[in-house]
């Protein structure tokens, strides 16, 4: 079974995890930090992310060939 490409290339999801490790960490520094609630941009930036390393994931994971019917 061949595995499909992803949307990403393998360069960009290096960069994607390595974002999402940044946002992540710097959202509850931030929120320490600063008394307002700008932390909360920073988890959703963090989600985002992961959201299409998720998608990646599951292009990567489908077999060539399938599709999403």
């Amino acid at each position: 079974m061949h595995q499909g490409s992803g949307i990403l290339s393998t360069r960009q999801r290096r960069l994607a995890w390595l974002g999402f490790l940044l946002a992540a960490l710097q959202a509850p520094v931030s929120a320490r930090l600063v008394s307002d609630d700008s932390w909360l941009f920073s988890l959703c930036v963090a989600l985002m992310v992961a959201t299409v390393i998720i998608a990646d994931d599951a292009t990567r994971r489908r077999p060539t060939g399938a599709t999403g019917d």
